[in-house]
């Protein structure tokens, strides 16, 4: 790489500390942390999402957790040497004036290294604002050909590039950073911008130059996977890509690479543990309120990429961890997989792109006729919720056809709600309960969409009605189920759980008479299952499984229940399992032979990625299948899809997935798949 491609780089990396930088003065703005000095570092501001705002939430409070705890231990030794804070690609955090004005830099000091221009830029700002000047007290601006560029009794910024270890290491002699006293060296977002040797010097250099330290790292992790792959993408076009990942992809091949530096104790986890065991549950509840949200598989995915790791050297510092196992996160891994399902394409070009949405709902309505409504997707060229309907069929052709479909007559259209349920009540007529237009909004009433054809008889030609059918408060729901069961020998749709506006989860259950569109009582005895929303739910044996979804406090469920008929009413069954699956959501399920499929969905207690999971019904033996897609252009994100199963022909199909892949942009699935089930057989 010559001089200018190194420049640019570099350029770009530092970049990513400006968008940091107003994503962190955002948070602080929203209530999520208690910063006052995040928006006095950055010129400007901006609103971030409530995605982003979890995220970098996430990210402050597992740094403020390694850098109290390693405040707390130097602190408790009166006789040791005044503890130090090394900041390595600092940036425009805050971090020194929030523990300045906490009171807690009496025995410590913060030195920070960054890019030289970022360095300078942070001093003249801090020169320039008069409440950062008042907290840090008497300082001295650095010479134009010094590294240091700004000095206090308890506060340094240097510029430097962390890949010249000479340098650094005479800039830090200089600036006073003593190598035996007590050390964190913290590292947000940084190591994994530098290419894997200089990484790798870096930690080795700490080790050596500090026999008392702790080492936080905070970085991404998992690139092999659908939303690792979308996370490299986005890092590549902004000119600053990932390096290491492919060498350490997993928290425990980091942790072995700390170890085998020198760094005699390591211990590392993801986000989505460290949120669950280190977060007391008051204080998750205050920030899953501050906002209203309705990302799970994306904030799930996002805590599942990042990761946190302490690494330390010295009696001090090692002898309790800082991030210690913990009991309330199990790991709950799935089986090995007992094979795999073959999938390919069954769409492509232009026929594929009507189709790359998330949040919809999909009906089969006759052999060959699937019709696909809402959710948010790509129409006409930019993002939005999608306003037209698509009919998938193989009508007279041997492939299948994707064809759009508009409101005619007199009728409404359609609202563009997302997260609703399609129920069939006969080839041309379908049921839609629920959805929302946004996390404040439901989409109120149902929608009877009665589908017809002109005199030519071809999908080409195919028109929708669509009419309201009431605004019934049990419909103010979204991520909800709808199955049809039979009772006394009727047909009615169970609808169940969900979410809305106030409540974060629903536990309660609607029977809806579809012969009459009446809403109608009918007893139902036994345990009731917990509160639950992004579930699956299929009929079988006139009866509904519902299995997993996201409970109240937004963790997955494993629990699968049956709804079973009984004389007079229904009864709840739990449905036990072995080997035990992993709790997820955001997944579809389906009966086939006697078997039933889970697929695809989010779960955080594995670090693998869900397949199909397969569980007789007659002995409750679960097994799992891995999804070939070898044929299937990568990445295949398998969550907030559809699905369809064609028994006849042993396939299902599966219809668009995908999210708002955090500050990476959104990603669809961009083609339609069918998964081959014909391995599976009938039932033993």
């Amino acid at each position: 790489m010559g001089p200018r491609s190194r420049e640019r780089r570099a350029g770009a990396v530092q970049s990513t500390n400006d968008s940091s930088a107003l994503s962190k003065s955002s948070l602080a703005s929203r209530g999520y942390v208690d910063d006052a000095f995040a928006s006095l570092l950055v010129p400007a501001t901006a609103r971030r999402a409530p995605l982003i705002h979890r995220g970098y939430y996430i990210r402050a409070r597992a740094v403020s957790h390694c850098v109290h705890a390693f405040l707390r231990r130097t602190s408790a030794c009166p006789d040791a040497p005044r503890a130090q804070i090394l900041s390595l690609g600092a940036g425009s955090d805050s971090l020194y004036f929030r523990l300045k004005a906490s009171g807690l830099l009496a025995r410590a000091g913060v030195w920070e290294v960054d890019f030289l221009e970022v360095a300078r830029r942070k001093a003249e700002r801090i020169g320039e604002t008069p409440e950062l000047c008042a907290l840090i007290g008497p300082f001295q601006r650095g010479s134009p050909e010094s590294a240091l560029c700004f000095e206090s009794l308890d506060y340094r910024i240097l510029g430097l590039d962390l890949r010249q270890l000479r340098q650094l290491d005479e800039a830090l002699d200089a600036a006073g950073l003593a190598a035996a006293a007590p050390t964190l060296l913290l590292a947000e977002a940084v190591l994994t911008y530098l290419q894997p040797s200089s990484a790798a010097a870096l930690i080795a250099w700490a080790a050596r130059r500090f026999p008392n330290a702790l080492f936080v790292l905070y970085e991404q992790t998992k690139p092999h996977d659908a939303f690792g792959q979308v996370m490299l993408q986005h890092f590549q076009q902004l000119n600053s890509p990932l390096h290491g990942l492919d060498l350490f992809p997993d928290v425990e091949a980091q942790r072995r690479r700390f170890l085998q530096a020198g760094w005699p104790a390591c211990s590392a986890m993801d986000m989505n543990e460290f949120y669950r065991c280190f977060l007391p549950a008051e204080e998750r509840l205050r920030v899953e309120r501050l906002e209203p949200f309705d990302e799970f598989e994306e904030w799930h995915l996002k805590c599942a990429h990042y990761f946190i790791l302490t690494a330390s050297r010295g009696d001090a510092l090692s002898q309790t961890p800082v991030l210690p196992p913990s009991e309330a996160f199990p790991r709950v891994d799935p089986a090995s997989p007992s094979g795999l399902l073959a999938a390919r394409v069954v769409t492509s070009g232009s026929q594929g792109s009507d189709l790359k949405r998330y949040g919809h709902a999909s009906v089969l309505l006759s052999p060959g006729i699937v019709l696909s409504t809402g959710g948010f997707g790509e129409q006409e060229g930019r993002h939005c919720r999608v306003s037209t309907l698509h009919l998938f069929s193989k009508y007279r052709q041997a492939e299948w056809q994707s064809t759009r479909i508009c409101g005619c007559g007199t009728g409404l259209q359609w609202d563009g709600r997302l997260y609703h349920t399609m129920t069939r009540l006969s080839d041309t007529r379908v049921l839609v309960l629920g959805g929302r237009l946004s996390p404040l909004s439901p989409a109120l009433g149902a929608l009877q969409l009665h589908l017809w054809k002109s005199e030519d008889n071809s999908t080409e030609s195919l028109n929708v009605t669509v009419t309201k059918v009431g605004s019934d408060y049990t419909l103010s729901r979204w991520r909800h189920s709808a199955t049809e069961v039979s009772y006394q020998n009727e047909k009615h749709l169970f609808v169940y759980g969900g979410r809305n506006v106030v409540e974060p989860a629903l536990s309660d259950w609607h029977f809806l008479h579809v012969g009459t569109m009446a809403w109608v009582r009918i007893p139902v005895k036994g345990d009731a299952p917990e509160a639950r929303h992004s579930h699956s739910a299929c009929p079988w044996q006139e009866g509904a499984l519902i299995t997993g979804g996201l409970g109240a406090f937004e963790e997955p469920l494993k629990s699968i229940v049956f709804l079973r008929p009984i004389s007079g009413g229904f009864l709840w069954e739990s449905v036990d399992i072995q080997p035990r699956i992993t709790p997820r959501y955001s997944h579809t399920s389906h009966v086939f032979s006697g078997q039933l499929l889970l697929v695809g969905g989010v779960w955080i207690h594995s670090s693998s990625v869900p397949g199909v999971t397969v569980i007789n019904l007659s002995t409750g033996l679960s097994t799992e299948y891995q999804i070939d897609a070898t044929s299937v252009p990568w990445p295949l994100m398998l969550h907030n899809h559809t699905s369809v199963l064609l028994p006849e022909e042993q396939q299902l199909l599966l219809f668009g997935g995908g999210g708002n892949c955090f500050s990476f942009g959104t990603y669809f699935n961009p083609h339609t798949v069918t998964l081959d089930l014909s391995s599976l057989g009938p039932e033993q």
